[in-house]
């Protein structure tokens, strides 16, 4: 009787763990979605600030300049190079702006947001930029596809501040199952294992966020580097995945 009480008592313990850990791996996704939640109205908010205040003042600034230099030809050089000047700080706050705004990504889809931003990097000169699309598209909840696109976004900045690239490799492909985003660079690489090991919370930090995002969608997060030879960014998004 005792050996069967036991175990009936062992049992219910590890239901009782079980269940605890299920819901503290919830409660713990929530907590991750409510924070990703509140980065984005951030960004929102600092994408209409760009949009309206910044944006605005440098435009006056170009057309006064331009009025001034239809009238006094005298500083015709000087003035032509501020109003280009001005032109290129516009374009550039421009596409800041579009990257921080999610209602963009919602607007136009994941593929032509995708294709806007390799653009973006590729006009830096920093880098050269290939872009594909494989298999036959699906269209993903707005919410899984904004995940996908800040994944992109946090993997190729990571790869401009750190990695030496001189190319960066963007291949989507989708398939039944699985849509998967891999993400490569040429740069010099790091030793995945001594990095982590050395809690280099600041250089990993890009990392750890692209491993939440991966988490809520409940993808699977790769990651290859060889020093000196270059990284990738492998994520398995399952399609039959309940949507976040």
């Amino acid at each position: 009787m005792i050996i069967i009480l036991a175990s009936i008592y062992s049992k219910k313990q590890v239901k009782l763990e079980s269940e605890i850990a299920l819901l503290t791996e919830r409660n713990e996704k929530e907590i991750l979605k409510t924070q990703l939640e509140i980065q984005e109205d951030i960004s929102n908010k600092i994408s209409r600030e760009i949009h309206d205040n910044i944006s605005l003042g440098l435009t006056l600034s170009k057309l006064q300049i331009t009025n001034y230099l239809e009238l006094d030809q005298s500083n015709k050089h000087l003035l032509t190079s501020s109003v280009e000047l001005i032109t290129k700080s516009l374009k550039d706050l421009n596409d800041i702006s579009k990257s921080l705004d999610s209602s963009q990504l919602f607007s136009h889809g994941l593929i032509d947001v995708l294709k806007a931003e390799t653009e973006v990097i590729g006009r830096s000169k920093i880098v050269d930029v290939v872009f594909e699309v494989r298999g036959e598209v699906l269209f993903l909840n707005s919410e899984k596809e904004l995940l996908i696109f800040r994944i992109f976004q946090e993997a190729c900045n990571n790869i401009l501040k750190h990695a030496k690239a001189s190319n960066i490799t963007i291949d989507l492909t989708y398939e039944r199952d699985y849509v998967h985003l891999k993400i490569s660079d040429n740069g010099i690489g790091f030793k995945i294992e001594e990095t982590m090991k050395a809690k280099e919370i600041r250089k990993m930090s890009g990392l750890k966020n692209i491993h939440q995002r991966a988490e809520i969608m409940g993808a699977e997060t790769y990651i290859y580097s060889t020093p000196n030879i270059g990284t990738t960014i492998h994520i398995k998004i399952p399609l039959n995945q309940i949507e976040p």
